[in-house]
């Protein structure tokens, strides 16, 4: 399903499996709250001449409690994106603060800025941030979570391919950028392991060894 304009809260509350939605304009809070699968897109009119990397397109709570699904935003979200999802999939190109907040499960890439207390509270799920301004580990809330960089295949393929698919969803020029000179940003991308993820085998260095993908 295609909707164009601006939506109020709760777009796409409790998808389901089967049920794509892509939406050309923005949205207000709660944008996947409670999804339990589907896939919700969100881009900008196409009319518009800013980068939307540099833009909200969504607001703040986005995939509060969220169990299953993928959100792709071309830009940015407000606060708490991602709190208490548990399963869910998200690209997004920037965020506000608390991002990843009391999250439990799935896996949130941004590719962008994001405000301060990040991972406040994440006890699962694995979450991969951009660090162009070599400031990210000092937004970072330390109490449960570990930061380190990428330091495995696995995680370098799961890292890449979500940023495939976001740039094939949503044509984003920064994910073009991002995988069109993939050796040059890979080392700028930080990824957060809270402890139930810690052996996971995009977490855990063990005996591999980080590879071309």
């Amino acid at each position: 399903m295609t909707i164009n304009g601006s939506v109020g809260q709760s777009f796409g509350a409790f998808n389901l499996n089967g049920m794509n939605l892509t939406l050309y304009g923005v949205a207000n809070d709660y944008v996947g709250k409670g999804m339990n699968g589907g896939e919700i897109t969100i881009l900008p009119p196409t009319s518009v001449k800013y980068d939307p990397s540099e833009n909200t397109i969504i607001g703040n709570t986005c995939l509060y409690g969220a169990t299953g699904g993928m959100l792709f935003a071309l830009g940015k979200a407000g606060e708490r994106f991602a709190v208490r999802n548990s399963k869910a999939t998200a690209v997004i190109e920037g965020a506000g603060d608390h991002c990843c907040e009391y999250m439990t499960g799935g896996v949130v890439v941004v590719l962008g800025k994001v405000g301060r207390n990040v991972a406040a509270g994440m006890t699962g799920g694995l979450a991969y941030f951009l660090d162009e301004d070599g400031n990210f580990p000092e937004l970072v809330n330390p109490e449960i979570v570990k930061i380190q960089r990428i330091v495995t295949l696995a995680g370098e393929t799961q890292l890449k391919n979500l940023i495939a698919l976001h740039c094939d969803g949503t044509g984003s020029a920064k994910a073009k950028m991002i995988l069109d000179n993939w050796q040059e940003f890979l080392p700028k991308f930080w990824q957060l392991v809270p402890p139930s993820e810690a052996d996971s085998p995009q977490a855990y260095v063990g005996e591999k060894q980080l590879s071309k993908v």
